[in-house]
């Protein structure tokens, strides 16, 4: 580029040069042409005469413009002194003043001048027209345009411009020709970057750990780098010189300078081990010649063994990572670290943990240790076993670890003086039995210490040292974080159950209804959802409900206690199975919504099973949403499952609930259940029904509490799911302990009212009840009188209490008041609700029900 910049700057300046010698040249050319054109026609014959004629342009415009053409100037001007034209080429510019200067023309020199004129850049001159007597008696201008006068020149500069085009031409094209040429032999690299690369070549080359020597073809030393004189102990001077006279051992100079071929070829040198390697580096295109590489290999052989120790140490590693906390269980997690240990590392090893990790709370400093594993290549070693429950003393090895944190590795027992001071007797068996070395670790989670890893040796002679006590540190910090997992997992599931069993019933109600057994088996990882309850209802029903939450954990089990609770409420309201469903369907809707939308835990997938049965009627009725179907086993001990209507699980809304009834006989038994029982992963649902209807049909006539035995043993121990099973024995309340009558709308039937309710309480020897019964039927049977429609009814139950029940067919429910001192009405709920032991309404298809129970005493 620069060359080529300084031939363009050459043409240039002769280009530049050219044109403004061209300029000069016709400026001149101008001037003298202009002064001799004008001078002979201001001096020919007759201009003078003619000037004093009194018309002299008809004279002199003809001759002016002939000697115009003649001499090849563009004007001829002659004027008089006064500067007033008579001749120009333009006849229209006759008469009007010239300009220019004239001054010194009128005094008789000669003016020449550079105007700009209406024709372009001109030169003219003037001079003086004289008489006989040298007189000026007039004036003549004439004048030429510069282009005119330098157009020859001009035509050179084509030819100058096409020269010096070429010459850029053909110094461009050499210099690119020179250039890649450069740039191939440099392979692209500028200068610097060829100096960098050889600084960097320079630098790598004497930096490497590896010795490097190049040897001419003529078997002289052309390079060896700090390594390769370091290793081969060269002179300083050894370059340039022949290989063979530098000193050195007889194969290894042999081989340096014979530039054969060679791969890892072992060489003593003085007190070193070298691994040499050569290759000739003519076939890469260089000069004759080879390279040779050094490495020293004495420490290999001591290498390969301490490497092989490092493998299987990564190997144990290994095993840790994906043996160690394979459950969780703190029990298990401590056995399989001491089943890895035993014998790879160690001949026995020990886990100790403190109580408390067990429980999965939190250890506290002090406390006693329980052995929860030992492995060892024998079984007689005489130490601590499974189970045994100790404290360490300060003094020994263990004492310490756990009092500072820090491991401990004893690498001789016997000098080890105070780990005798645990137990004497013990300690002395231990060393007698062959147990010498020992290395204990303290089992961290963070801050907390959860016990002790013990790992002693017998058969292997050599001591524990600190390498291998700090693999036996990274073994144990890994099984601790797997331990501390167990203890947690441990500590949430002790709160989840506790949680469960706490929102689950812990004792059945009082009731004649049904006999009833139940059993709850929780799933063998996690906590379930699963739940049932048995609720006294009004009129001596009972009602059975069995519900299971989607999912496990605290989340299902909080769920669980929402939904129980709700059922609760519910069922005090003497709802109809479909009814209360359809209650608890919104309720769980709105739960649902209710939930942020970071939430994802709803409560969707909750299924329910709801049953009342009535002793008197001996009609059970039942509702599900998204429940399997309960199971009734008849006296003659025949089973089937109740054709209950499906419908969706809690939540999803859109579909009503529908209810079956049935009358069962006495002795009959329903069995409600949820899915865990009848199916899991092992098999499918219509297997597991076939296997409860076959337990069920075994145990024809066997008490509920042994027919959930029987159902449970075909289950396996711990299922995958939580199972909640309910067998209800049905039982009728006989005719002879309920009575009841119609009652015409008329006030005055309440008197013949309490007068069969006395008779009938004779009967049941419940005499003392007489006058507040009396007194509950007259308000009762009074209110239906006067605020109801008929039929009219009154029945009294005689059951665990004394239940007084008045109907009628209204919908109207009446509502418990206080009424003032001034009010002569509104007592009656009042005295009822004092009276009785707890009272309330039902709704029937055909109206209501207001119902009182009384304890029987």
């Amino acid at each position: 580029m620069l060359q080529v910049v300084i031939v363009l700057l050459l043409v240039v300046s002769a280009v530049v040069a050219q044109v403004l010698q061209v300029r000069r040249d016709s400026t001149t050319e101008a001037r003298n042409r202009s002064v001799a054109v004008a001078q002979t026609f201001a001096n020919a014959p007759g201009t003078a005469a003619a000037l004093q004629l009194p018309n002299p342009t008809t004279v002199l415009q003809p001759k002016a413009e002939a000697a115009r053409k003649a001499t090849g100037v563009d004007f001829i001007v002659v004027m008089n002194t006064d500067g007033i034209r008579y001749t120009h080429p333009k006849p229209g510019r006759i008469g009007k003043k010239f300009v220019g200067n004239i001054g010194p023309a009128l005094a008789g020199g000669t003016v020449t001048e550079e105007v700009q004129g209406t024709i372009g850049q001109l030169v003219q001159a003037v001079v003086p027209v004289k008489d006989a007597d040298g007189k000026v008696v007039g004036l003549v201008s004439a004048g030429i345009t510069t282009a005119h006068v330098g157009g020859e020149a001009n035509q050179q500069l084509p030819l100058l411009l096409t020269a010096a085009a070429a010459g850029l031409a053909l110094a461009t094209a050499g210099t690119a020709l020179v250039s890649r040429r450069l740039l191939r032999q440099t392979h692209g690299l500028g200068p610097g970057e060829m100096t960098r690369m050889y600084e960097h070549h320079d630098a790598v080359l004497h930096s490497v750990r590896e010795g490097v020597l190049i040897v001419g073809g003529d078997g002289r030393l052309m390079l060896a780098n700090d390594e390769a004189q370091r290793l081969l102990d060269l002179p300083a001077d050894a370059e340039r010189r022949r290989v063979l006279d530098l000193g050195l051992d007889g194969g290894t100079a042999e081989l340096i300078a014979s530039g054969r071929v060679a791969t890892d070829e072992v060489h003593l040198v003085k007190d070193r081990l070298l691994a040499v390697n050569q290759r000739p580096i003519e076939v890469r295109g260089g000069p004759p010649g080879s390279v040779t590489t050094l490495r020293d290999s004495t420490e290999l052989r001591a290498l390969s063994g301490r490497a092989e120790v490092a493998r299987e140490r990564l190997n144990m590693l290994y095993d840790a990572g994906v043996g160690i906390g394979t459950s969780l269980d703190v029990t298990r997690t401590a056995e399989e670290l001491a089943e890895l240990a035993v014998p790879r590392f160690a001949d026995y090893a020990t886990i100790d943990l403190y109580e408390a990790v067990l429980k999965g709370e939190e250890p506290k400093r002090g406390d006693a240790l329980r052995r929860v594993a030992v492995s060892g290549i024998r079984k007689d070693a005489p130490l601590y076993p499974v189970g045994e429950r100790f404290q360490f003393v300060p003094s020994s090895p263990q004492g310490r670890s756990l009092e500072t944190g820090e491991s401990v590795v004893e690498p001789r027992l016997r000098d080890a003086p105070g780990w005798r001071a645990q137990d004497v007797d013990l300690t002395g068996r231990i060393l007698e039995f062959g147990i010498h070395s020992l290395i204990t670790v303290p089992l961290r989670a963070g801050n907390l210490v959860l016990g002790l890893a013990n790992f002693c040796r017998a058969e292997k002679l050599t001591p524990f040292d600190t390498e291998e006590l700090a693999l036996a540190e990274e073994l144990v910090a890994r099984a601790a974080v797997s331990i501390d997992n167990a203890r947690r997992y441990t500590r949430e599931h002790s709160m989840a159950v506790t949680l469960q069993r706490s929102l689950l019933p812990r004792r059945l109600p009082e009731q004649s209804a049904l006999e009833i057994a139940y059993r709850y088996l929780p799933a063998q990882a996690g906590v379930g959802g699963d739940w049932f309850d048995v609720l006294p209802l009004s009129g001596a029903r009972v009602a059975l409900v069995v519900g299971d939450v989607v999912g496990h954990g605290l989340h299902a089990a909080a769920t669980m206690g929402r939904l129980r609770t709700a059922v609760h409420n519910f069922a005090a309201l003497d709802l109809p199975p479909d009814e209360l469903l359809g209650l608890l369907d919104e309720l769980v809707g709105r739960i649902d919504q209710d939930e942020t939308p970071a939430d994802t835990a709803t409560i969707t997938g909750a299924t329910c099973l709801y049953a009342i049965y009535d002793p008197v009627s001996r009609r059970c009725t039942v509702a599900r949403a998204g429940h399997p179907p309960p199971a009734l086993r008849r006296p003659d001990g025949s089973v089937e499952f109740l054709d209950v209507p499906a419908a969706p699980p809690l939540g999803l809304g859109g579909l009503p609930f529908e209810t079956a009834e049935w009358e069962l006989p006495e002795g009959s038994s329903l069995v409600l259940y949820t899915d865990g029982l009848v199916e899991d992963r092992r098999r499918d649902i219509d297997e597991g029904l076939d296997l409860l209807a076959g337990a069920l049909e075994s145990a024809a006539d066997a008490t509920p509490d042994e027919t959930c035995a029987a159902v449970l043993e075909r289950l396996p121990a711990r299922p995958d799911d939580d199972v909640a099973l309910i067998v209800a024995r049905t039982r009728a309340l006989g005719a002879d302990r309920v009575a009841e009558w119609r009652v015409p709308a008329d006030p005055a039937a309440v008197s013949e009212v309490r007068s069969r309710v006395t008779r009938q309480l004779a009967d049941w020897d419940l005499d003392e009840l007489s006058f507040t019964t009396e007194l509950i039927l007259s308000e009762l049977v009074t209110n239906a009188i006067r605020y109801g429609r008929e039929p009219i009814g009154v029945r009294l139950l005689c059951d665990r209490t004394l239940i007084c029940e008045v109907s009628d067919g209204s919908t109207t429910s009446p509502h418990l008041r206080y009424a003032a001192s001034t009010d002569e009405g509104g007592r009656g709920l009042f005295l009822v609700a004092q009276m009785a032991e707890r009272w309330g309404t039902r709704y029937t298809p055909a109206g209501k029900v207001i119902w009182a129970e009384q304890q029987l005493s």
